[in-house]
C-alpha cells in the first residue's frame, strides 16, 4: 500500500468535477423541456441541441465521477455527492430569479444558506482528513479482498438485510420510505465496491497493466451494472410514493453511510488511521449530511391534491373538498357520495339535519293536471 497525496488530490478533483457537471448537465436538460413546453412548435425533446448538450455534459460527468474511483479512496468519493446537491440548489435559486424583500429573502433561504456553509465545511473536513492510503488494486489483489473473512461477513450480513427489507417490501406491502431507500443503500453499496475494482483495473489496463483478461473483471462488471439496474429501479419506486426532496437527502444519508462502511471493510481504508482523522472525518460527514438536509428540506414542494367529493342535494352541483376547503362552489345540504383513495382520513360531508323534504303534495296534483291521461288515486 502506497501513500499518494496526488492520485487522492485528482480523484477528489475528479469527484468535484463529475457532480458539478453532472448537475450543470441535469439544468440544462430541464430548461430544454420548460423551453419546449412553451414553444408554439412542438418538437421532441431529442431533437433539440440543448437536450443534446446536457446530455454530453452528463456522460462527462459519469465519467469523471467513475474515473475518480480509480484513484481516490472511497470513503473520500463517496460523500462528495453532496457537492451534486449543493451545486443543483445554487443553479435553481439562480434561474429562479425570486425577487423578494431582504427580511423575506432571509426567512425563506436563511437555512439554504446555512446548509450551504455545512456542506462546503464538511467537503473540507472529509477531504482534508479522510484516509490517504491508495492501492493499487490489481486483480490479484482484489481476490484477496474478497476472500477475506470480514468481507464475507459483510456480504453474508447484507444478504441477510436485504432479503428481509424485500420480503416486507413485497410480500407485507410495507411501503415505507425506510425500508425503499435501505434497500437502494445496500445496492448501492455493492454499486461503489465494484464500480472502484472495475475502475481501478480499467485505469491499470491503460496504464499498460492488462487486467481486463482475469475472471474477475468479469465478475464485478456484471456486479456492477445488475446493482446500478436494480438500485435505480427501487430509487424510482421511492419516488412514485414519496417527496423527492426528501427522498434525496434520507437517500444521500443511507447511500454515503454504507458506502463509507463498505469502503472500510473492503478495501480496509482507515487501517491505518489514527482517532483524530476518524473523528474529524466523521465531523465532517456529518455536516454533509446536515447540510443536505437543510438544502432539500426547504425545496417548495408541490401541493398534493387529495380531493372527496360531495353532490348537492337541492341542486344536484357536484363539489370537490380538500381537506376541508371547497375547490368548486358549494352549496349547503349537501352529503358526500364517495371518497377517493389516500385521503388522509378526511371525513366526508354528513347530511344537514335542517334539510327539509320539498312538499310533494301539490307536485303530484299539477303533475295529474298537466298530465290528464294519468289516472288519479
Amino acid at each position: 500500500v502506497a501513500t499518494s497525496f496526488s492520485d487522492n488530490l485528482i480523484g477528489t478533483l475528479l469527484a468535484i468535477f463529475g457532480n458539478v457537471l453532472v448537475s450543470i448537465s441535469l439544468t440544462i436538460q430541464k430548461h430544454s423541456h420548460v423551453k419546449l413546453a412553451g414553444a408554439k412548435d412542438q418538437r421532441a425533446f431529442y431533437r433539440t441541441k440543448t437536450w443534446w448538450s446536457g446530455f454530453v455534459l452528463t456522460c462527462l460527468g459519469e465519467l469523471a465521477n467513475f474515473v475518480s474511483y480509480a484513484f481516490a479512496p472511497l470513503s473520500i468519493v463517496a460523500p462528495l455527492n453532496a457537492v451534486s446537491v449543493l451545486t443543483s440548489s445554487i443553479l435553481g435559486f439562480i434561474f429562479l430569479r425570486e425577487k423578494l424583500k431582504p427580511k423575506d429573502f432571509a426567512k425563506q433561504y436563511g437555512l439554504v444558506f446555512l446548509g450551504y456553509t455545512f456542506v462546503i465545511g464538511g467537503t473540507y473536513l472529509l477531504v482534508s482528513f479522510g484516509p490517504n492510503s491508495h492501492e493499487k488494486l490489481t486483480a490479484v489483489n482484489i481476490v484477496k479482498h474478497l476472500v477475506a473473512w470480514p468481507v464475507l461477513l459483510y456480504m453474508l450480513l447484507e444478504i441477510i438485510t436485504f432479503c428481509l427489507l424485500l420480503y416486507f417490501y413485497k410480500r407485507r406491502r410495507a411501503n415505507y420510505l425506510i425500508i425503499i431507500l435501505l434497500l437502494v443503500a445496500l445496492l448501492g453499496s455493492v454499486t461503489v465496491i465494484t464500480v472502484k475494482a472495475v475502475s481501478s483495473m480499467l485505469v491499470l489496463t491503460i496504464e499498460g497493466t492488462m487486467q481486463l483478461n482475469y475472471p474477475i473483471f468479469s465478475v464485478m462488471f456484471v456486479c456492477m451494472v445488475a446493482s446500478a439496474i436494480f438500485q435505480a429501479s427501487f430509487l424510482s419506486q421511492a419516488c412514485k410514493l414519496h417527496d423527492s426532496s426528501l427522498i434525496a437527502s434520507v437517500n444521500y444519508i443511507f447511500s454515503t453511510f454504507l458506502a463509507v462502511l463498505g469502503g472500510a471493510v473492503f478495501y480496509l481504508e482507515f487501517e491505518k488511521e489514527n482517532i483524530l482523522h476518524i473523528s474529524m472525518f466523521l465531523l465532517g460527514s456529518a455536516l454533509c449530511f446536515l447540510g443536505v438536509f437543510l438544502i432539500t428540506k426547504t425545496k417548495k414542494k408541490a401541493k398534493i391534491f387529495e380531493p372527496y367529493v360531495s353532490m348537492n342535494m337541492s341542486n344536484g352541483v357536484p363539489a370537490i373538498h380538500d381537506k376541508g376547503l371547497v375547490v368548486q362552489p358549494d352549496y349547503s345540504g349537501s352529503f358526500s357520495y364517495g371518497t377517493l383513495v389516500n385521503n388522509n382520513g378526511v371525513a366526508p360531508a354528513t347530511l344537514p339535519v335542517n334539510l327539509e323534504t320539498p312538499p310533494l303534495g301539490p307536485r303530484s296534483t299539477d303533475a295529474s293536471h298537466d298530465h290528464p291521461g294519468m289516472k288519479k288515486d
